[in-house]
């Protein structure tokens, strides 16, 4: 069984040279618990450090984080790629896309500005026309709750308006009291000092939902965004400071989001009439620490029963068990990823695959499908840099 590794390159500070393949078991075999090998890179590609596959054609797509970019790349071989068309700009540090079921448009999330973009597909995979969708604002800015009242339309006070009134009411006699702000005198501005503080727009996922609609996290204003097509339908705010990092939708037909900042696992789910809402949370594990952990990845079970989400930091793999038909969450267990910065992981059957980001390493573990725990360690590979995995069902 092979996979293809995404990972940073030298532009990002990391040690891989593009897209990369690993290899689990012998071919023949298509065993996923066999030795994992890091056969070499696919192509070269600037710091790919997501990579989604096309469900129908030989394409796999590759967010070029550094330089705010999604491109396609044809498979020509058993471990060889070649770039299908040019890359497509699509936001600052795009980190994330994902593929529509239809396979008709690819969206993807842009750490760096909190862009997220809709690119058409063609029918062989190639990369189309890109369209920026509707930016937002922060739902727990003090500005955008309570505007003053003296703004005008555009946020700005009209000075020369308001003069101009004050003039007339006042009078020919006190009109000369009132101010000149029709033209005012040239005024030295001081420089705008930035506050380090300052919450800012950060997309990080995107995740296709039934009814035709997807959603997105924004890490940096705490946000759920539901969307249809181009328009943004629906919001749904996450505690401030918790920071919606990836999520993951399950047959109950619930969105579980893991937070990278408070370490939760939230699910949302529509009401009746369309609206959604959170509807239970867990923390990732009681034994992870504020501001020391930061969960990553998060997973289902083919059967549903049990959610995986890696955590960077104590570099752990935690395991929550789905109950009540989605409705409740349970922490199950934490366990040794065996890896440091454990970014990704992908589970095949009942075997685990985790990336550690900063030990440049891939391994595999075993999952009791019984209870949903990662085991024992099968097998490790040196691997540069890795950051994403897609496996190749050939």
């Amino acid at each position: 069984m092979r996979f293809w590794l995404g990972g940073y390159t030298a532009d990002m500070s990391g040690h891989a040279s593009g897209i990369g393949v690993l290899v689990a078991g012998e071919p023949a075999a298509q065993s996923p618990r066999g030795a994992l090998t890091f056969s070499g890179t696919a192509v070269h590609a600037e710091s790919p450090s997501w990579l989604v596959a096309h469900p129908t054609e030989d394409v796999v797509y590759a967010t070029l984080e550094e330089r705010g970019a999604v491109q396609a790349f044809r498979r020509t071989g058993d471990d060889t790629l070649a770039p299908l068309g040019a890359p497509v700009s699509t936001g600052y540090a795009t980190c994330h896309a994902a593929i529509a079921p239809g396979a008709g448009t690819l969206v993807t999330a842009a750490y760096g500005d909190g862009t997220i973009t809709r690119v058409a597909l063609a029918a062989d995979g190639s990369l189309g026309v890109a369209t920026a969708l509707s930016s937002t604002t922060d739902p727990y800015s003090f500005e955008a709750a309570n505007p003053p009242a003296s703004l005008a339309a555009n946020g700005t006070v009209d000075l020369s308006a308001a003069a101009a009134a004050l003039r007339e009411a006042a009078g020919p006699e006190f009109a000369h009291l009132v101010p000149d702000y029709d033209n005012p005198e040239p005024v030295e501005t001081l420089p705008v000092v930035e506050d380090p503080n300052a919450r800012v727009s950060r997309g990080h996922h995107t995740t296709f939902v039934s009814g035709g609609l997807f959603a997105t996290t924004d890490l940096g204003f705490d946000l759920v965004r539901i969307w249809r097509g181009d328009t943004e339908i629906q919001q749904v705010a996450l505690p401030k400071g918790s920071g919606p990092r990836h999520a993951v939708w399950h047959p109950s037909g619930h969105l579980y989001v893991v937070t990278e900042y408070s370490g939760e696992v939230y699910g949302l789910a529509p009401d009746r009439e369309g609206v959604w809402r959170i509807v239970t949370a867990v923390p990732v594990s009681r034994e992870t620490s504020f501001g020391v952990d930061y969960p990553a990845e998060i997973s289902t079970t083919i059967d549903g029963l049990y959610l995986h989400v890696t955590v960077r930091g104590s570099n752990t793999v935690a395991t929550i068990a789905v109950l009540d038909g989605g409705a409740r969450l349970e922490s199950v267990a934490l366990v040794e990823s065996g890896v440091d910065w454990p970014r990704h992981h992908v589970l095949v059957g009942d075997t685990i695959f985790v990336t550690g980001q900063r030990s440049d390493d891939v391994v595999s573990r075993s999952v009791d499908p019984r209870t949903g725990i990662v085991g024992q360690l099968l097998h490790r590979t040196p691997a540069p840099t890795p950051t994403a995995l897609v496996p190749l069902f050939d």
